[in-house]
């Protein structure tokens, strides 16, 4: 009976991490739109978008808290343990910086920015998606195909790599915008950028895992 349960409590806290993870990399999505619908004057849409992303932040909040309480129950193998908590708290650190971006836009939303400084920023939160988007695939894969997990891991590096040549440019187009911008403005716009890049290496670091996680999986 008791190995019962806790097969079944193990299944339970792998869907709830699973969920957890996916929400927490579909909120990049949110973030790219959001972006596109501001640097194209989309305003009421853009704040729609950001509001939805909120919610799904609050709801990521709730399903981590749902899971480290899982996993205080039971005695699922602590190998198990470590490798779900440490998915959970990377895509989390991930989540965060998406929420940061998505305030940075929001406050940026009705002032005057260059088309394109916005063209630099929607096409760096195109590759963003790209890159989270190519780490949801590698976990999907974890399970059924490690080799394939792996080889998806390392091309959220190629995106991440991406995501940094176009964070270089954001600063090479704020130093030349720099007499012309709000200094306020330009800060906002120096930590949208920050905020950005730092979505792509938080997939990355768990990309990094994700390739550890492959060799227990084999």
């Amino acid at each position: 009976m008791e190995r019962w349960f806790e097969k079944r409590r193990k299944i339970r806290v792998l869907d709830i991490a699973y969920r957890q993870m996916t929400l927490a990399l579909d909120t990049v999505n949110d973030l790219e739109k959001a972006v596109k619908e501001v640097s194209v004057g989309k305003i009421d849409s853009a704040e729609k978008t950001i509001s939805r992303l909120f919610l799904i932040e609050e709801e990521i909040d709730n399903l981590r808290r749902r899971v480290f309480e899982e996993l205080t129950k039971g005695s699922l193998p602590s190998r198990d343990r470590e490798d779900i908590m440490h998915l959970v708290k990377r895509l989390d650190v991930m989540a965060d910086h998406v929420k940061d971006s998505a305030r940075n836009v929001l406050i940026l939303v009705g002032y005057e920015i260059p088309k394109d400084l916005w063209d630099i920023y929607s096409q760096m939160s195109s590759d963003v998606v790209r890159c989270a988007s190519t780490l949801r695939e590698s976990l999907k894969k974890l399970n059924e195909d490690p080799s394939e997990a792996r080889a998806m891991s390392l091309r959220v590096e190629d995106f991440e790599k991406a995501v940094d040549e176009r964070y270089l440019e954001a600063k090479a187009q704020l130093l030349r915008y720099g007499e012309k911008i709000n200094p306020s403005i330009l800060m906002i716009l120096k930590d949208l950028a920050e905020s950005m890049e730092s979505v792509a290496d938080s997939c990355a670091d768990t990309a990094d895992y994700v390739r550890i996680l492959t060799v227990s999986f084999k």
